[in-house]
């Protein structure tokens, strides 16, 4: 005959499980926090920064692409291109196939932002790991995989 856990069992198992969940998120925001003040324009919005390095990674969009992709309002993202644009860290072009399209994409000077930033982020954070012991640095690496796994979901 199998034994079930009691409710009492249940209950704190499900209290635990909560309690861990928002320990975690409270760090994670916090250590994005921190990462985010790391910057090279001291000016620029999470919101501008994360179009600058989408196209980074991604290439050269449109701007409904670049909506969809941040989750926002074709509006709104025209907001934040036109900001970047003014600042000089894109650029607009008529799309040669299809001229009522426009593609979005980094200048020179903008590349040199989304570099300049991760640098800075991963200078802060080689730093703070310096100063943690070896078998911290291994938790932490194999809590970057499960996080990664995670964020996939």
């Amino acid at each position: 005959m199998s034994s079930s856990p009691s409710p009492t069992t249940l209950d704190a198992a499900s209290d635990d499980l909560a309690h861990a969940a928002s320990d975690f998120r409270m760090a994670t925001f916090r250590l994005a926090r921190r990462l985010r003040s790391q910057r090279a324009v001291d000016t620029m919005s999470d919101a501008q920064f994360a179009v600058l390095a989408g196209l980074k990674i991604h290439g050269p969009h449109t701007l409904g692409e670049l909506a969809d992709r941040e989750r926002v309002s074709a509006p709104s993202m025209n907001r934040t291109v036109n900001g970047l644009e003014e600042s000089g860290y894109l650029t607009r072009t008529p799309d040669d196939a299809d001229r009522r399209k426009v593609i979005i994409d980094l200048t020179d000077a903008g590349r040199d932002v989304v570099v300049e930033t991760v640098r800075r982020r991963d200078s802060w954070l080689e730093a703070a790991f310096a100063d943690l012991s070896a078998p911290q640095r291994a938790t932490l690496a194999k809590a970057a995989a499960i996080m990664q796994e995670v964020a996939a979901r």
